[in-house]
């Protein structure tokens, strides 16, 4: 979640960003998991596989972030 933080990223700049290489396991054990609990969104929630799909905190992602950042 913090590297996310107040970007839209998609999948691959966060895998670049954290030095992960396995998209499969990003997806199953991060991401799919934030998203379930709320603290991610997709910017194309209709369309998960849009081209230019990028993920970004929500209002829950969000207040965690500020927090965890103090």
């Amino acid at each position: 979640m913090q590297v996310v933080g107040e970007q839209e990223l998609s999948v691959k700049e966060m895998m670049e960003l954290i030095g992960l290489k396995d998209r499969k396991n990003v997806l199953s054990l991060y991401l799919n998991p934030a998203i379930a609990d709320g603290y991610i969104r997709l910017l194309f929630p209709q369309s998960p596989r849009h081209p230019r799909q990028k993920y970004l905190l929500t209002v829950k992602g969000l207040a965690l972030y500020c927090e965890i950042s103090k």
